[in-house]
C-alpha cells in the first residue's frame, strides 16, 4: 500500500505544519506520522519510535527479526537513542540475549571510546558515535546486524557498521523501521544491499502552501 497524505481541516497557515501526516504501511501496520518542516521548503515525515507504545515495539522487532534471521546473527548492534527499543526487541524476537549500542555522548566510561564523526537530517551539526571498547569481545568474529529507526542521509548508519567492522564483527546485515528518500543509498555504497526495511517515507516539498511529497524520493517499487 503506498503512503497516504492526510490534511486535517488545514488552512494556510496551518497546513505547514502539524496539521499534515503521512500515513505509511510499516510491514502491515498502518502508522500516521506528522509533517514536521525542516526548512521553508522541505519537511520530513518524523517517527519517534518511543511514541507509538509497547505493541509497535512488539511488532517491528518481530518482522525485522524475521528479515534479518536467515542471515544467522550472533549479536546485534543498535545506536542511542532511538535504536535502543529497535536493538532490544529485534534481540529478543531472534532469541539472542546480549545486544551492543552505540552511543553519542561522551560518558565517563567512554574515555577511549572508538568514535566515528556523523551527521543527522533530524540533528543540528556533527554528532559522533562512541563504541565501548569493553564490547569488542562481544562483536570480535561475530556475525552481526546493525538496527536503527530510519534511515535518511545514511551517515548514522554508515557509522554504525564501520564503528562494528573496527570492532572485528563480521556485518552480515542492517535492519531499519523505514527507509527514508534516497541519498543514503549512494552514502552506504555497496552496503545499501545489507538494509532491510519494513516501509517507506518520501520527503516533501511546499506547493501552493501544502506540502507535498517529492516525487523522487517516493518508493519507486510502489504506485
Amino acid at each position: 500500500m503506498p503512503g497516504r497524505l492526510q490534511n486535517k481541516n488545514c488552512n494556510m497557515e496551518i497546513c505547514m505544519g502539524e496539521a499534515q501526516s503521512w500515513g505509511v504501511d510499516v510491514a502491515g501496520l498502518e502508522v500516521e506520522l506528522p509533517i514536521i518542516p525542516i526548512q521553508p521548503n522541505f519537511a520530513i515525515s518524523l517517527l519517534m519510535v518511543i511514541d507509538h507504545g509497547v505493541g509497535f515495539g512488539e511488532h517491528i522487532g518481530r518482522e525485522l527479526a524475521r528479515r534479518l534471521a536467515p542471515l544467522r546473527p550472533e549479536i546485534v548492534v543498535g545506536t542511542a537513542t532511538l535504536g535502543i527499543p529497535v536493538a532490544i526487541e529485534v534481540s529478543r524476537h531472534l532469541e539472542i540475549d546480549r545486544y551492543v549500542i552505540l552511543q553519542k555522548s561522551r560518558k565517563i566510561h567512554l574515555d577511549d571510546a572508538l568514535t566515528k564523526t556523523i551527521t543527522s537530517i533530524t540533528s543540528h551539526g556533527e554528532q559522533r558515535l562512541l563504541l565501548d571498547r569493553r564490547a569488542i569481545p562481544l562483536l570480535a568474529g561475530r556475525r552481526t546486524v546493525v538496527v536503527d529507526d530510519v534511515v535518511a542521509t545514511g551517515s548514522s548508519l554508515k557509522g554504525s557498521i564501520e564503528l562494528a567492522r573496527e570492532a572485528g564483527a563480521i556485518v552480515v546485515g542492517a535492519g531499519v523501521i523505514l527507509t527514508e528518500a534516497h541519498a543514503w543509498r549512494a552514502v552506504l555504497g555497496s552496503d545499501a544491499d545489507l538494509v532491510r526495511g519494513l516501509g517507506h517515507i518520501p520527503q516533501f516539498e511546499n506547493v501552493a502552501h501544502r506540502w507535498q511529497p517529492i516525487a523522487a524520493t517516493m518508493d519507486p517499487n510502489r504506485g
